[in-house]
């Protein structure tokens, strides 16, 4: 009868990410992952994935020790990634990953990878810091991951921090505009758009008055195209600023150190913003445009614009000229509904809400 075998060491990671965004790269990625563990460590390998908020302290500190405490809920973990929407700073520079040993804790910056191809660097992130909390047996530095077919990420840099801790960060300027971009993608701006649906009733109400009066036709007729565009443009602006300042998302830095922080959360409430009054425009022209074709006769326009033939783009001059008063009452409209709450949407919002407060 052969000797029973011993089995081989057990490698138990523990993932937690951030409701939201970062929740939904993890689900998407955590396969892979789990296979790259395997093909690296030898061990059996046990992947355990959760989502909750990632806290701060009183003082905006991000709690590592909170991490280490859920931990314990967890049989023989040997290490907890952390995987937050959180953007972190060092030295002006984007931190995208740190590495506390004293608490077997990675933690990981969604933000900061950007907007596009994120999955591909999380992974990446999250491998490294893995073999850097537990260095596999082969490897000639603990970065260095044999089994691991993803390439370098050239971007980034690690570094030792003064504490004893090691970072990775990303490029002073190029890494500001990838965390821009990440903090914009985190805030959902497609998912926030629907909930401005009063003011695209407003929107709808006022752009339809484009439809029945002539004195608009008349107006979008003899406006240039630049001026059209223009109109467009100070239409878009307005609303971004009325829905700013009525709904009080303008961030400003309680400390002089926080003042580049507070511009990042700042530009990504304006960007995340932009995204869904372009989108409500954009959607405000069709519908009037739609609209215009269906009610305007061809040739009842060409008698009051004093033309002998009416042009696809007149209709769509109206739609544009309409859109923009519409969306700019849209603004005033959203202001009157107390269910259209922006606050949570936005970064600086979301990470007040993760301060500890009395249970």
């Amino acid at each position: 009868m052969a000797p029973d075998l011993p089995e081989p060491p057990k490698l138990r990671i523990l993932l937690i990410s951030d409701p939201g965004l970062p929740s939904r790269r993890v689900s998407k990625i955590q396969d892979r992952f789990r296979s790259y563990l395997v093909r690296t460590y030898p061990h059996t390998v046990d992947l355990l994935t959760v989502t909750d908020t990632i806290r701060l302290r009183p003082d905006n500190t991000l709690d590592v020790a909170s991490a280490a405490a859920l931990a314990a809920h967890y049989d023989d973990v040997d290490a907890v990634l952390l995987l937050t929407e959180i953007p972190r700073y060092r030295e002006d520079h984007p931190l995208v990953a740190e590495i506390f040993p004293e608490h077997n804790v990675g933690v990981i910056s969604c933000p900061t990878l950007g907007a596009v191809t994120t999955r591909r660097r999380i992974l990446k992130v999250l491998l490294d810091c893995v073999a850097r909390l537990i260095p596999p047996s082969g490897a000639d530095s603990p970065g260095e991951l044999g089994a691991d077919p993803q390439p370098r990420v050239r971007w980034t840099e690690w570094f030792a921090l003064d504490s004893g801790h090691v970072g990775l960060r990303s490029g002073r300027w190029v890494g500001s505009v990838r965390t821009v971009m990440g903090m914009t993608m985190a805030n959902d701006p497609w998912r926030t758009a629907p909930r401005l649906s009063s003011a695209l009733a407003a929107a709808t109400a006022t752009g339809a008055f484009g439809i029945f009066y002539s004195s608009i036709w008349q107006m979008a007729e003899y406006l240039s195209t630049v001026r059209l565009v223009s109109i467009g443009v100070l239409a878009v602006a307005v609303m971004v600023t009325w829905l700013i300042v009525s709904n009080g998302l303008w961030d400003r830095p309680v400390k002089d150190s926080l003042s580049r922080v507070m511009a990042l959360y700042n530009l990504s409430t304006i960007l995340t913003l932009l995204v869904c009054v372009v989108a409500l425009y954009l959607l405000l022209v069709v519908l009037i445009l739609l609209g215009g074709l269906i009610v305007i006769s061809p040739e009842f326009m060409a008698t009051l614009l004093d033309t002998d033939r009416v042009q696809f783009t007149n209709y769509l001059d109206i739609a544009w000229l309409s859109a923009a008063m519409g969306v700019v009452a849209g603004g005033l409209g959203s202001s009157f509904d107390s269910r259209t709450d922006l606050k949570k949407l936005t970064h600086g919002q979301r990470e007040r809400q993760r301060r500890y407060a009395e249970d």
